[in-house]
């Protein structure tokens, strides 16, 4: 016998006599017998269990076994239980007709012949240990088929993530090149220029000012190249668990005075200005390189996408925590591209817009976190953005003894 729930069996007859003598001889270790003594209490029963069979006495006071089973053929969640009909009526009264007629499958007269009624049971308890077997089955059945669709979802969502890394990894590769391109072509071609002054002799294009203004653009072209890099070694870091951050005790307006001061000459040539919101002194614990690192990859982006409008800075202390907002006045960011932009490779604006490697957001955003802090942006399309670095200014002990 399978190792399945026991079959429930249904008898209802008016005499509890009756319904011990059939228990007993019907009852198995795979089988649950239920009693009931009228119509009412086999209803009861019949909505709180799924039958294998009901035998129902015919001839009972109130509701009688026709009745009965002509109320369960009414109703769908027992339409289809068989009914085996029993009666100590003689066969003259032709009780069997009628009880074919209102859907028994067999009809029993008394005295019971105990191999006959054994004998019947035991098809339809096989017949419900089947049926539930089936159905178990085709429950497993269409379970894996589910996993399958999950699996093949899966496995389509991480080839197309595949496909999207390897264009990815392409595009970067072409834009790192063309990043890198553009510095090198630059002192490639001071250096012929210098090249062809000392050929003719001109040695006066080397003088004074001349030399300081190569210099000048020599580092500007150098310091591009070495951010590149950093960028490269940073996302790479982030992604083996390596980055390293060095908290100590930082003095924030200083260090955003320092910071919009070495911009102040990148605002000018785009034709705009930085300014800094005055605000008293506020000491943190935080690494100073890596959130400079932080605030000036946010005022350069507000420089490339401000539309040369002037750019903002303002500091702002809530309770334990500082907020550091960047505001422009440029076209603004749409709200579907709002998260897109904190990821690695994705740039604020395509189609001939200004380009980079699309890697400071992200890697400043990586680095608010380290800090246990948050990088977000609130902006309006055509109303300009505020990019805002919050970070918990609470010192702690190392960083105080630090600063003892």
């Amino acid at each position: 016998m399978s190792l399945q729930e026991p079959s429930k069996l249904l008898i209802v007859d008016d005499l509890p006599d009756n319904l011990r003598a059939l228990d007993a001889l019907i009852r198995d270790e795979q089988r649950l017998v239920f009693h009931a003594q009228s119509g009412d209490e086999a209803l009861a029963l019949l909505l709180d269990h799924e039958f294998a069979l009901a035998i129902l006495d015919v001839q009972m006071p109130g509701m009688d076994g026709f009745e009965l089973a002509e109320l369960m053929r009414g109703t769908e969640r027992t339409r289809n239980i068989p009914i085996v009909f029993v009666s100590a009526a003689g066969r003259e009264l032709n009780y069997a007709f009628k009880g074919y007629e209102t859907g028994a499958v067999d009809f029993l007269y008394k005295p019971l012949d105990p191999d006959a009624v054994r004998g019947k049971v035991n098809v339809f308890v096989a017949l419900d240990q089947q049926r539930r077997e089936t159905r178990r089955q085709m429950e497993a059945l269409e379970k894996s088929r589910r996993e399958q669709e999950t699996l093949l979802r899966e496995l389509n969502a991480t080839q197309a993530e595949l496909q999207r890394s390897l264009r990815m990894r392409d595009e970067f590769m072409s834009l790192v090149a063309h990043e890198l391109r553009t510095p090198l072509n630059t002192l490639f071609l001071e250096t012929q220029m210098r090249t062809l002054h000392l050929k003719r002799g001109n040695l006066q294009a080397f003088a004074g000012e001349q030399m300081g203004a190569m210099i000048m653009r020599d580092e500007r072209q150098i310091k591009a190249m070495i951010r590149l890099i950093d960028d490269m070694l940073d996302v790479t870091r982030m992604r083996n668990g390596t980055l390293s951050v060095r908290p100590a005790p930082v003095e924030l307006m200083g260090m955003l005075e320092r910071v919009v001061n070495d911009l102040s000459l990148q605002a000018a040539a785009s034709g705009c200005a930085i300014t800094l919101a005055s605000h008293a002194p506020v000491t943190g614990c935080w690494d100073e390189f890596r959130i400079e690192q932080v605030v000036v990859n946010l005022l350069t982006n507000a420089l490339r996408y401000g539309g040369g409008c002037n750019v903002e800075v303002r500091v702002n202390v809530e309770g334990k925590c500082a907020r550091i907002d960047v505001v422009d006045q440029g076209k603004g960011i749409s709200p579907e591209d709002i998260e897109r932009i904190f990821q690695p490779f994705e740039r604020g604006a395509r189609n001939g817009e200004p380009k980079g490697l699309g890697l400071g957001l992200y890697i400043s955003r990586q680095l608010a976190g380290a800090h246990g802090g948050e990088l977000s942006v609130t902006s309006i399309p055509g109303q300009g953005s505020t990019f805002s670095l919050a970070l918990p200014c609470d010192v702690p002990t190392a960083c105080a003894a630090e600063s003892a």
